[in-house]
């Protein structure tokens, strides 16, 4: 098998030989175009180009007339003449008056009730407005008893500040010691609170004195009953444990 594979290959190249020889004669046969040279007195010279103005080219614009004398408008009004403004056609539309600022007062921070019905702030003693201060040493009766309703009543009151900041109508630059006044928590009054729990009696004729009558009619605050005192007696006596006698134990032998 090795001659054939010989001959096959050597035919091969053989045939290769000849299309690379035909192929180069194909190639050699085919001429290039031809090109004619251009002579250099053909060109154009500067002196045959005609020469063009470029004012000649640009489009002339019309030039504007003016007037020798400009006319003024004319004045006049033809007959022309104000009328009324419109009536509005509701009253809705028109504004409101300001409301006028009222005055939101000191406020004292860290109040003390040395009584009910008075307050101490700043250097301020405030008695609430509208209602009689109850001191604390102030007794009350109730039903023939007499009990120490002015005590009682600052307790509540304290309890009802809690130490929160109070606004009084008081000036800023009031000076030091007692005023009367009306002061508020929050929005909430400070004397009505006092005379509609009973811990201040409301005065007559003021702003509280219905809120006060309805409070003496249900018995509330110093209106009411004493409270009541819860005993307590430490003595063997009186309580219920079993009695333990001691015991004496024989030495040992």
């Amino acid at each position: 098998m090795r001659p054939a594979a010989i001959a096959v290959a050597a035919a091969g190249f053989g045939i290769a030989t000849l299309l690379v020889t035909f192929g180069g004669h194909r190639l050699a046969a085919v001429e290039a175009p031809s090109v004619d040279a251009i002579d250099e007195d053909d060109l154009p010279t500067d002196d045959g180009i005609a020469a063009v103005d470029p004012s000649q080219t640009e489009q002339q614009e019309p030039e504007a007339t003016v007037p020798d004398t400009a006319e003024p408008p004319s004045t006049a009004q033809g007959g022309l003449s104000r009328e009324a403004p419109r009536a509005p056609l509701s009253d809705l539309s028109l504004a409101l008056p300001p409301k006028p600022k009222a005055d939101e007062g000191t406020t004292l921070f860290h109040p003390v009730a040395s009584a009910s019905g008075l307050i101490e702030a700043k250097g301020l003693h405030v008695a609430i407005s509208g209602v009689a201060r109850l001191d604390a040493g102030e007794t009350c009766s109730f039903e023939g008893k007499e009990w120490n309703c002015g005590t009682r009543a600052r307790t509540e009151f304290r309890s009802f500040l809690r130490s929160r900041a109070v606004v009084c109508d008081v000036p800023a630059d009031a000076a030091q010691g007692e005023v009367v006044a009306k002061c508020r928590i929050g929005k909430q009054d400070v004397g009505e609170w006092l005379a509609a729990n009973g811990w201040a009696k409301a005065d007559a004729g003021g702003p509280y004195a219905d809120i006060g009558k309805k409070a003496e009619t249900e018995k509330k605050g110093i209106y009411g009953p004493p409270p009541e005192l819860i005993e307590m007696t430490l003595s063997p006596d009186g309580t219920s444990l079993p009695s333990v006698e001691p015991t004496v134990e024989a030495p040992a032998q």
